[in-house]
């Protein structure tokens, strides 16, 4: 549970940044870290549209260099952008003045206001100083689609047993998680709708 839902002790890290949104309201918040790539962005967006959902992609600058088309197709059909640095770095293992600037590098290609860091963790500075340029998105949910020892069916119930109102949903739209993303995301669309769960973008 430590990964899948953060505690509070881990929240307050951040306190400013976004873990959970309204939760008097029956809505979440789908949002997709590492893309764009060609074999699976493109699979995603026309997923999302066949269920006439909105996403948020928290994209890697390298990414958008090596893959303009693809990043273009999630502006392009509605979707929001967030910034998940240049190189996909951790925080903690950086300088701030280098790890600024990488996220800089990724904003010269991304134009957005949202950020999320990888891996979760960024130092207090770092921290400080983002917010003053971004609105720093986290997470309520961790689907560990990406995770080696799980399966489709326990990405699918992560999402069943941890969701509520407001939370965050975060998925990957990347290699190492096309094989549970692919069996997990459909169905998990599939059981929220059915649950009466509305689906939101960050304004």
């Amino acid at each position: 549970m430590l990964i899948e839902q953060p505690p509070l002790l881990l929240r307050l890290l951040y306190p400013r940044a976004l873990w959970r949104m309204d939760k008097a309201v029956k809505a979440v918040y789908l949002t997709f870290d590492d893309g764009p790539i060609p074999r699976v962005t493109p699979w995603v967006l026309d997923l999302l549209e066949r269920y006439g959902v909105k996403a948020t992609f928290f994209m890697v600058g390298d990414n958008v260099r090596k893959h303009p088309e693809e990043y273009r197709m999630v502006v392009e059909r509605g979707h929001r952008i967030g910034n998940h640095t240049f190189n996909h770095i951790r925080g903690f293992e950086y300088k701030s003045l280098s790890y600024l600037a990488n996220t800089d590098k990724a904003n010269d290609y991304l134009h957005t206001d949202l950020f999320r860091p990888p891996h979760g963790h960024m130092g207090w500075g770092q921290y400080r100083r983002l917010r003053e340029k971004y609105r720093i998105v986290m997470w309520d949910v961790v689907t560990r689609d990406y995770g080696k020892w799980m399966d489709g069916p326990q990405v699918l119930a992560n999402v069943k047993r941890y969701v509520r109102n407001g939370s965050i949903i975060t998925f990957h739209d990347s290699l190492k998680s096309e094989r549970n993303l692919k069996y997990a995301l459909p169905r998990a669309i599939e059981w929220l709708q059915e649950q009466g769960y509305e689906f939101k973008v960050f304004d």
